[in-house]
């Protein structure tokens, strides 16, 4: 038995049974473990929970701002819409203001020529008919005259010779509406 006894470790030896140092090693670390919960860990916590709480608030702050960024987007681009439609109707406006214009200047210019026309043409016939009474009594003095040279005799009967040049005339006019109507009928 007694190299059963020699061969058997002694109990200090044996590293399964705890020494003292053991327990002084426990208690250290059982108070490093207080010490750390109790004065580092919760400001560590704390700055912890500072750091997760502003970052929820910055990403409640870019949600917003996004949101708010996309309802001007949204407000801009309507704007932008309603201005080139305010646009394109300010530009309808003024084509039919300026079609208006246009028409009415022509309205006005036309009446203006039809007025013109009016008064040349009256002009005209007032200058026809003072040249035809001018034309007859100086045709009438002149044909009388004449007449009297031919025939030798005084034709002072102004019923008479007023007959005499009407029919004059008369056939001058006859003759002349003739060639008016033959110089139409050729150039048609």
């Amino acid at each position: 038995m007694a190299s059963v006894t020699s061969q058997l470790v002694p109990l200090e030896s044996n590293f399964l049974v705890p020494n003292a140092t053991f327990f002084v090693e426990l208690a250290a670390f059982a108070l490093l473990l207080w010490l750390l919960a109790r004065y580092i860990i919760p400001p560590i916590n704390r700055a912890m929970t500072a750091r997760q709480d502003a970052i929820r608030q910055q990403f409640a702050e870019l949600d917003e701002a996004k949101s708010e960024a996309d309802a001007a987007k949204d407000e801009f681009t309507s704007q932008i819409a309603e201005a080139r439609h305010e646009a394109a109707r300010i530009r309808e406006e003024a084509r039919e203001q300026g079609a208006a214009i246009i028409a009415e200047m022509r309205e006005q210019a036309q009446a203006e020529k039809e007025r013109i026309l009016e008064s040349a043409h009256a002009q005209i016939d007032a200058d026809r008919k003072s040249a035809l009474t001018t034309l007859r009594a100086e045709v009438g003095t002149l044909a009388t005259s004449l007449a009297e040279r031919i025939v030798g005799e005084s034709l002072q009967d102004d019923e008479r010779s007023a007959r005499v040049v009407d029919r004059f005339l008369a056939d001058l006019e006859t003759l002349e509406s003739s060639e008016a109507a033959a110089a139409q009928g050729g150039a048609s």
